[in-house]
């Protein structure tokens, strides 16, 4: 199974699943149409959320302003934003 994106007005938008109290942040590939991403944070007070929002910064080479959590805020799936990244990026990845 494929990553499912959406491409619209120069963003992108994908599903994640996290799996909090990671022993370290990584992105390990897809699950379920879903983007699998282990946190170290726990799911306490938006710690994991921020968590997500730096690993993805970093991974993707963004500010942390362009990437925004649109859905499943207090989730394990979650729906992801992220503004200036084609889908061919987060292809490479899964």
């Amino acid at each position: 199974m494929t990553l499912k994106i959406t491409e619209k007005d120069d963003s992108i938008i994908f599903s994640v699943r996290v799996v909090p109290r990671a022993s370290k942040s990584e992105i390990v590939g897809e699950h379920d149409g879903a983007l699998r991403v282990r946190i170290a944070s726990p799911p306490v007070d938006g710690a994991a959320n921020a968590e997500l929002v730096r690993l993805f910064a970093k991974t993707f080479g963004v500010s942390k302003s362009e990437i925004e959590i649109t859905g499943g805020q207090t989730s394990k799936s979650k729906q992801i934003k992220i503004s200036g990244v084609t889908a061919e990026k987060i292809q490479s990845l899964a």
